[in-house]
């Protein structure tokens, strides 16, 4: 059996069962990972320990436990929340906070740029978006093969939402999108690579950030709204939330655009950090003179 089948048998597998017994397992896996030495649990210990050096090092071990139970939880929560029908995973959606900011944002005719972290189950605020109405999202294709591909993309797509390649034909894509005055979904704390991003502070540490979302949001002023879904306690569903982002993003110079929005996603992060994906090995291309971070 490939890696291929099994990711795709463990989803179906997940899907079959309910939220609260899948979280409960992923509690359970997160524990595992605290107790027992892995490269898992090596990186978001040392993540935390750089990005939140004021937390005393029993409040960064509680952190650790608690992202790692978190981490487990969103593994497994993935197969309902691709494979479900999309109605039944918007149910789990228990609470929003600030909605009447991103209709205000597209009210005005410029489009509209919604960032999703990875905090929480962005998945579910991906999902939520594209029901809000028209949505193209970036896409980057999975490692484990075509057929996940095309899982994900039917289960991203499955509300209306187009999905579009990082390459330049995606990118032509979403300044029409724009222009047409509908919004775009944008991971943005991805590692762009060498030619895609430029270093900014994130956390106290030099991070390569993407430096399309600045240049798509300047090209019109649009307007840059965050999104996060935050996981509740004891399966019992999400709250998402919206927040409006400074003009500064579409307005000032790049580097300052770029500064803003690490500054948006990291005042987001310290709310629930906890729920960040930490483990992302977001830091590790650094320029000279910066601290490595794994």
């Amino acid at each position: 059996m490939n890696r291929t089948t099994l990711a795709i048998g463990l989803l179906r597998s997940c899907a079959r069962l309910p939220l609260p017994c899948l979280h409960a397992v992923g509690v359970a896996l997160g524990w595992l990972a605290w107790l027992i030495p892995n490269p898992l649990r090596r990186i978001v210990a040392i993540n935390v320990q750089r990005c939140l050096p004021e937390l005393e090092p029993r409040a960064r071990r509680r952190l650790l436990r608690r992202n790692l139970t978190e981490t487990g939880k969103g593994l497994l929560e993935l197969g309902p929340l691709w494979l479900w029908p999309g109605h039944k995973v918007l149910a789990k959606v228990r609470a929003v906070e600030g909605q009447a900011e991103w209709q205000a944002a597209l009210a005005e005719g410029r489009g509209a740029i919604a960032i999703t972290p990875h905090l929480g189950a962005w998945e579910v605020a991906g999902l939520y978006l594209s029901s809000l109405g028209p949505l193209t999202t970036l896409y980057r294709p999975s490692r484990l093969g075509e057929e996940v591909d095309h899982l994900i993309c039917a289960a991203r797509a499955r509300l209306g939402a187009q999905l579009v390649a990082t390459d330049q034909r995606g990118v032509r894509r979403l300044v029409q999108t724009l222009r047409q005055g509908h919004a775009l979904g944008i991971l943005p704390d991805q590692d762009p690579g060498d030619e895609g991003g430029i270093y900014a502070p994130f956390f106290g540490q030099a991070a390569n950030t993407m430096i399309l979302l600045s240049r798509l949001a300047s090209r019109n002023h649009t307007p840059v709204v965050l999104l996060y879904a935050e996981r509740l306690a004891w399966g019992r569903g999400y709250r998402l939330h919206f927040e409006r982002l400074t003009a500064a993003i579409a307005e000032a110079p790049l580097t300052e655009s770029v500064a803003a929005l690490n500054q948006a996603v990291e005042q987001a992060i310290r709310r629930r950090p906890e729920q960040y994906l930490w483990s992302y090995k977001r830091f590790k291309r650094q320029p000279p003179g910066y601290p490595k971070v794994y």
